[in-house]
């Protein structure tokens, strides 16, 4: 078994070097064949998220070609090692960027997507339908909290904007709805946080962003960046630091940048 992998390491290596070395994409092809089954047994780890599993492979390939693009093949590491974080990174994004339609948080994210499998546990088990109150025992969280992810598993899909008009035509949404644009208050705000980012370099520029507009993991930023997670969290926090004294110098109060 073990010189069976470490067969298939050399095998992944040699076609990962043709590719790197020679721009061989038949070789870079054959790399992607022979790593598919990682693609999707990592992908069916999310295939009950209410995603169409094959789909999700796709999120996965793609995800595994940035590997690929990525992969040092003269580092002295095992590619599978490699490509694993960066194509479950890839399947995470997805749900984050593509598939709920209200921004909510990654923790409540996750417990939504445990509550389906719960919930059809305890049913079969009782014949009714589970309180927050079972679920919570079942996935050994706080009721609040699973009351939260209960509600947050509505924003998944986004209803239309039009709805049935009583004269069997459809009425907008918006036309009977009214509201005051809360985001015009924020204006001043974004332009002081575009003033402070600017002081900053385009490495730490790109971390802050990538950490605060794209919320994306450190863990995920250092891979991108190539550093370790703490040195990310360091360059945060110098970064910030450095935008508030900015501010400061400028004569405004940095509200905009409370972590």
């Amino acid at each position: 078994m073990l010189q069976s992998a470490a067969r298939r390491d050399q095998l992944d290596l040699e076609l990962l070097r043709r590719y790197h070395d020679h721009h061989d994409v038949a070789a870079r092809d054959a790399m992607v064949e022979r790593a598919m089954p990682l693609v999707r047994s990592l992908a069916r780890r999310y295939r009950d998220r209410g995603e169409v599993f094959e789909d999700l492979v796709q999120v996965g390939a793609l995800g595994l070609v940035k590997a690929i693009d990525r992969f040092d093949p003269y580092a002295g590491k095992r590619f599978i090692s490699f490509a694993a974080p960066t194509i479950t990174g890839e399947i995470k994004r997805h749900f984050r960027d593509h598939c709920w339609a209200l921004h909510v948080p990654r923790a409540t994210q996750e417990l939504a997507a445990r509550l389906q499998t719960a919930r059809s546990e305890i049913a079969d088990r009782t014949g009714t339908e589970p309180t927050a109150a079972e679920l919570a025992e079942v996935l050994e969280a706080p009721v609040s909290d699973v009351q939260n992810a209960i509600a947050a598993s509505r924003s998944y899909r986004a209803g239309s904007l039009e709805r049935p008009g009583t004269d069997g035509g459809a009425v907008q949404v918006l036309d009977s709805h009214g509201s005051v644009d809360d985001g015009y208050g924020h204006v001043e705000e974004r332009e002081l946080v575009e003033r402070a980012v600017s002081v900053l370099d385009d490495r730490a520029r790109r971390i802050v962003r990538d950490r605060f507009v794209e919320e994306r993991l450190q863990r995920e930023i250092a891979e991108d960046v190539g550093v370790s997670q703490m040195q990310i969290s360091r360059i945060v926090t110098k970064s910030l630091d450095r935008m508030r004294e900015h501010l400061e110098e400028q004569g405004h109060q940095p509200e905009a940048l409370a972590a």
